[in-house]
């Protein structure tokens, strides 16, 4: 399947589930506020550090084409694929919840230096599919 193809399928089911289910304010802003506390971390402490500490253990993110699957191996990823001075921004636009379960997107963009020191930008759309944990917390299980 397509990763294209992968993520509509994935957008669409979820959609379907969440039609059917009351959604919840309090769910909905626990969620983008959870949101805001990943990318705040991805500033702060780097954005190895920040995806594997909110990455669920069983977490998958599609990387250059291939699935990366679980939160050590997301962590991994990043430390080998990032070069120094890498910064990556977003922010939600939507949120929403249903049960243990939510998804967020939004705007990123992410900043490369050459070796120059030269800032290469990209921008885009985010997806992530989030789940709460047996702590309360949320965690991405899909970005």
């Amino acid at each position: 399947m397509r990763p294209l193809t992968f993520i509509l399928a994935t957008v669409a089911i979820l959609l379907i589930i969440f039609s059917c289910r009351t959604n919840t304010v309090k769910d909905r802003q626990s969620i983008i506020s959870t949101e805001h506390e990943f990318a705040e971390m991805a500033a702060e402490k780097g954005i190895a550090n920040a995806f594997y500490h909110f990455a669920a253990d069983s977490a998958v993110i599609l990387r250059g084409g291939k699935l990366i699957r679980g939160k050590s191996a997301i962590r991994d990823y990043y430390l080998k694929n990032l070069k120094p001075g890498t910064r990556l921004l977003w922010e939600p636009d939507h949120a929403d919840a249903s049960g243990d379960l939510g998804y967020t997107w939004g705007k990123y963009t992410h900043m490369v230096p050459d070796s120059t020191g030269k800032i290469t930008e990209s921008h885009g759309i985010f997806h992530t599919v989030w789940k709460r944990q047996a702590d309360g917390n949320w965690r991405f299980v899909w970005d």
